[in-house]
């Protein structure tokens, strides 16, 4: 944000704590730390969040805040640190809010049927209510539902997105729903069918360089059939497969020279290398994965619950997790990438069952956004420097 914007609000802080002390049932709890402080928008389900004892310390090490999407309940968590320390949790409703990226200021998010556009309006060093990030919806696109995974950003700013239900990597101009950019060649054609359910993005030198995708289908919904171990990874430049016979792969991420992936049919964190098309895991952990974002030697990676459907049933998941007698989780896994350890956690109890993205705000302490359930968004105005006829 320029210096010169100047950004008012009418008395917010007021009111809406008012209104969440009256309504909400939320309730959270950290292991170890103590107490969190939750910003719930208007709510009657239950939720309840655990943190592991050192999540706060090595959050305020790394110096970080933590955003995540969470798919059926449609929010939007932001996680940071009260000034005493204690884990702040910060959430607003986005309608099937899936993919999330961030980019100095500016958060894109994916909704059910719109593509948003976030922008902190705080200038730096300065904050609101405790909170030193604000991020305000400033733009929506309305695509239609084309069921939009993964989102990212090029090295030219233009904001990239997995078109799942078409099958292609896509972008946005000002009078589409999508322009396509990409599609599998095992495609015959674009179509609304989600034949393959392409799903993660992983950028390279400003550029889409790796996809996941369920299955080399080319067939309405064909990829069902292929849980198990029909999901494969494409080199977008060159259209190949470079790894193949993986579960349900999601989230490719490109870090300290590595390809990452999360065989989320397995429960595995792990690399593969693209020469060989070798996956080698990491990590197991308990849950269904998806979403993953980076911080130095650590990942962070999100874990979900798997529904009660065909989609998830018969997956090597459920195996692994009988062998260690476990139960499936939801929520957050901080790994070491040089052990494998799962050093940090944040677990959710409740209402929310399912994760789909990540991502690490570095230089962040405690986050927060404006969301549409109450008239906040009214009273949020910014004014921009003033500008010539």
């Amino acid at each position: 944000m320029s210096p010169t914007k100047k950004t008012t609000r009418a008395p917010l802080k007021k009111a809406s704590r008012k209104s969440v002390k009256k309504v909400s049932r939320t309730t959270t709890s950290t292991s170890g730390n103590g107490e969190s402080a939750i910003a719930p928008e208007r709510t009657e389900a239950k939720l309840e969040i655990l943190g592991s004892p050192q999540l706060t310390t090595w959050m305020a090490e790394m110096g970080v805040s933590l955003a995540f999407t969470t798919y059926q309940t449609g929010k939007l968590f932001l996680v940071g640190l009260q000034p005493n320390g204690k884990l702040s949790v910060f959430e607003r409703t986005f309608n099937r809010c899936m993919g999330l990226t961030a980019v100095g200021n500016t958060l894109y998010m994916s909704s059910l049927y719109q593509l948003w556009r976030f922008e902190n309006v705080l200038d730096a060093g300065k904050d609101v209510d405790g909170y030193d990030r604000l991020y305000v919806p400033i733009n929506g696109h309305t695509t239609g539902d084309l069921d939009i995974h993964d989102v990212a950003v090029d090295g030219t700013g233009r904001v990239v997105f997995v078109n799942t239900l078409f099958g292609c990597i896509a972008t946005i101009d000002d009078t589409s729903s999508f322009v396509p950019l990409w599609k599998p060649r095992f495609l015959s054609k674009l179509a609304p069918e989600d034949r393959c359910h392409l799903n993660g993005l992983a950028i390279e030198n400003g550029r889409p360089r790796y996809v996941t995708t369920v299955a080399q289908t080319d067939m309405a919904n064909g990829w069902r059939d292929k849980r198990r171990d029909g999901g494969c990874i494409i080199d977008v430049e060159n259209d190949e497969i470079v790894a193949k016979g993986l579960s349900m792969p999601h989230s490719p991420r490109l870090h300290n020279g590595k390809l990452w992936v999360l065989n989320s049919g397995t429960g595995e964190f792990g690399s593969v290398d693209p020469v060989t098309g070798k996956f080698e895991g990491l990590t197991f952990c308990p849950g269904y994965l998806r979403g993953m974002d980076f911080v130095d030697k650590f990942a962070v990676v999100g874990l979900s619950k798997p529904r009660d459907n065909l989609t998830f049933r018969d997956l090597a998941l459920d195996d692994a997790l009988e062998a260690r007698n476990a139960e499936a989780q939801c929520g957050l896994q901080v790994i070491d990438l040089n052990t494998g350890d799962v050093l940090h956690w944040l677990r959710l109890e409740g209402i929310v069952k399912e994760l789909y993205d990540i991502v690490v705000l570095p230089g962040v302490r405690r986050p927060m956004a404006i969301g549409f359930k109450t008239d906040e968004v009214r009273r949020m105005v910014t004014i921009g420097s003033p500008g010539m006829l």
